[in-house]
């Protein structure tokens, strides 16, 4: 074992987006618990094209004392992964592996449509103009792009009687959308803001956005934080907290 350039993850800013995984061409990354791990010294060839990838600027290249990098390592690796060995599960966001539910025991078509609770268009962070005059006084609901999908009731539960903002932490670009949210909560006296984010890891920088917005703003405008399951279910923080704790 010898010293040589090596990947470290800083675990505190990293919010397990997944961004970097797929600039690892061999593999060396993987979501643990929410967090990107380097899984074995001898995948990282310490070249850190990861680097980059990270927008929380949680990854850099150190020196430090490691196994060699193993090439053969690595393709006996990915040879396992092109041939669906279950032993080794692909190193990907858990956000993105395919999942199917079923057939729904009541899946029917409804009787008579539900009332849209949307008040505004348009709906994108991207988009949505920082001054509109529906912002002011509002009370905000900041959604991951899944969430109305997933969650059945999302009208009636999050949507009714607040204005909406859509984004993708992991798909969109992502550049300025902290400093657009700060200056809404700045400049239209936003009563309460609500995060509505999937469970899956890539969607807690959605959080991690809108605590930076808000610190950014100066303002101590109300904050809530909902989670939607993959089952659509909503999780309130308490919730969250109860869950974490037992």
């Amino acid at each position: 074992m010898a010293t040589r350039r090596i990947i470290r993850i800083d675990e505190e800013k990293c919010n397990g987006c997944g961004k970097c995984i797929p600039g690892c061409k061999e593999g060396a990354l993987q979501i643990v618990n929410s967090k990107a791990r380097l899984v074995d010294d001898r995948y990282c060839d310490g070249l850190g094209a990861c680097v980059g990838e990270c927008p929380q600027g949680a990854i850099e290249v150190i020196e430090r004392e490691a196994p060699d990098f193993d090439e053969r390592a690595v393709q006996s690796r990915q040879m396992r992964r092109d041939t669906h060995d279950e032993t080794e599960a692909p190193h990907v966001c858990p956000g993105a592996a395919a999942l199917d539910f079923g057939a729904a025991e009541n899946a029917r078509v409804p009787e008579r449509a539900h009332s849209s609770a949307l008040r505004q268009w348009p709906v994108q962070l991207h988009l949505v103009p920082v001054n509109a005059p529906y912002l002011e006084g509002a009370d905000l609901l900041l959604a991951a792009d899944c969430v109305p999908v997933a969650l059945g009731s999302f009208h009636e539960e999050l949507l009714a009687g607040r204005r909406i903002l859509l984004a993708c932490p992991k798909l969109d670009d992502t550049s300025g959308y902290v400093e657009k949210l700060a200056a809404i909560l700045k400049e239209n006296n936003i009563h309460s803001l609500t995060v509505a984010h999937m469970e899956v890891p890539c969607c807690y920088g959605l959080v991690a956005l809108a605590e930076r917005a808000l610190a950014l703003s100066g303002k101590r405008t109300p904050f809530e934080i909902v989670e939607i399951t993959l089952r659509g279910a909503l999780v309130s923080a308490q919730e969250q907290m109860t869950a974490k704790r037992s």
